[in-house]
């Protein structure tokens, strides 16, 4: 019997088919996936911030709350899975407040997608599909059999990537 596995706050986890992976409350936030289709395997990252170098000296960093740890972690968890050709999908990283930003440390959705999209860059994974940036917070879910990604974003609808 398939199960949905919820991936909180700063949070990553993985599954095999017919297993689904859904995150929750994407404002700025970006959700990652990283999937290898043949062997039908998955994990989702619900990233928050764009780099752990900005964790205090002497932190322990959770690993899914920055884009570069939790690339290296789900990269790391599926090729112990056993995972080849990975490939990637990701939404969120939304501009919830409509003012300007004069700031760039205020751009926080940009720079939390720009910083995915570099991880997922130095790894060589393919960004396959993406629904980033806007003003909606969003809820997304993965298919691990299908490889579907639904994404529901606020006052905007249900769509599928």
């Amino acid at each position: 019997m398939a199960e949905v596995l919820k991936i909180g706050i700063a949070e990553w986890k993985q599954t095999t088919a017919p297993n689904k992976l859904r995150t929750a409350g994407l404002g700025s936030c970006v959700g990652v996936i990283l999937y290898d289709v043949r062997l039908q395997v998955a994990a989702m990252a619900h990233v928050m911030l764009p780099d752990s170098a900005i964790a205090r000296k002497h932190q322990t960093v959770e690993v899914g709350k920055y884009a570069d740890t939790a690339i290296e972690a789900l990269v790391a968890s599926l090729k112990r899975a056993g995972a080849g050709r990975l490939q990637a999908k990701m939404a969120g990283g939304a501009q919830m407040f409509q003012f300007k930003y004069e700031n760039e440390a205020m751009r926080i959705g940009e720079r939390n997608a720009e910083a995915v999209r570099n991880a997922l860059k130095a790894h060589r994974i393919p960004l396959i599909a993406e629904d980033c940036g806007g003003h909606n917070g969003r809820t997304i879910e993965f298919d691990v059999a299908t490889c579907v990604l639904s994404i529901r974003t606020v006052s905007v609808g249900t769509k599928e990537i």
